[in-house]
């Protein structure tokens, strides 16, 4: 489909068109907005630009290939025995590059009273993230199924060194890598991911990185997919594979069902439920999602 077309749907659909579409515009050294709604993902529980659980090829903010533009959110998780409050921002450049920090905490409740750590004990951690697009573009790539490409890498830093080498952690610091492909079919409203994450991370590094069973960075699948009900409102569902790394608590694959409102081009509410099985021993852990996105 050739650019005149791609902005044909995205009109017919009732989407602004993003500002590089308007190639014989003259240059400005740097502007903000100009993205569709949603397309800058929402913020994940460690940051990047994706959805709630796993990251996307898109670069975070609603700036496009000329502009500078950026997030902050809030998200949080509430379980049975545990919750978790994750907070950050992020920086997106020229549609390009991806800088973000996170500070997640996970809240033990009434399990760190039972494991002898104390009612409420609270794993901490500090997550900084970069990603590159490196090929595709997501919007106007339309005549082809290249999708948009990009590689990034999280260096994370947990506060409970004592207690993950008391679980049977290797370390309360890790890093890892991934790659991830994002496809936007305008036509069909629709959006499919498919990313793949190099790590040892235990519970996302909550709990530390490696273990007892394996110390060994591994390959993850990480799957997303979406369905445009209108402009403003995604619904879709992600499924987020983990390592298990630790002999004390077998650790589960994640999943879930979520829907997200853009309320205005600065500001997007999600929902989801979520099932992220068993977490240090305590089992059917399912429960409410909840994040707000601002950006500009």
């Amino acid at each position: 489909m050739s650019r005149f077309g791609v902005a044909c749907v995205a009109l017919a659909m009732g989407m602004p068109l993003a500002a590089h579409a308007q190639e014989d515009a003259p240059a400005i050294d740097v502007e903000t907005g100009g993205k569709l709604k949603l397309t800058r993902g929402i913020s994940t529980i460690e940051g990047q630009g994706g959805g709630g659980l796993t990251p996307w090829a898109l670069i975070n903010g609603n700036e496009t290939d000329r502009g500078v533009g950026g997030t902050a959110h809030v998200t949080g998780v509430e379980l049975p025995d545990y919750s978790l409050l994750s907070y950050g921002a992020a920086l997106g450049l020229f549609d390009r590059v991806e800088l973000s920090y996170t500070r997640q905490e996970f809240d033990t409740q009434d399990v760190g009273a039972a494991l002898g750590l104390g009612r409420g004990f609270t794993f901490g951690q500090d997550v900084w993230g970069a990603k590159v697009r490196v090929i595709g573009d997501a919007i106007y790539d339309q005549d082809t199924w290249l999708p948009q490409v990009a590689v990034g890498a999280n260096w994370k830093k947990n506060d409970q060194g004592a207690v993950v080498s008391a679980v049977g952690g290797t370390d309360d610091e890790g890093w890892e890598t991934y790659a991830t492909a994002t496809k936007i079919l305008l036509d069909s409203s629709l959006l499919l991911n498919g990313t793949l994450r190099w790590t040892n991370a235990n519970q996302t590094g909550l709990l530390g990185y490696g273990g007892n069973l394996n110390d060994d960075h591994e390959l993850m699948g990480e799957f997303s997919a979406g369905w445009l009900l209108s402009p403003d409102v995604v619904v879709g569902a992600e499924y987020r594979m983990k390592p298990d790394n630790l002999a004390i608590a077998k650790e589960d694959d994640w999943v879930d069902i979520y829907a997200a409102w853009a309320v205005n081009h600065y500001v997007t509410l999600t929902g989801a439920y979520v099932d992220l099985g068993s977490i240090a021993t305590f089992d059917n852990q399912r429960g409410i999602y909840l994040s707000l996105q601002a950006g500009f």
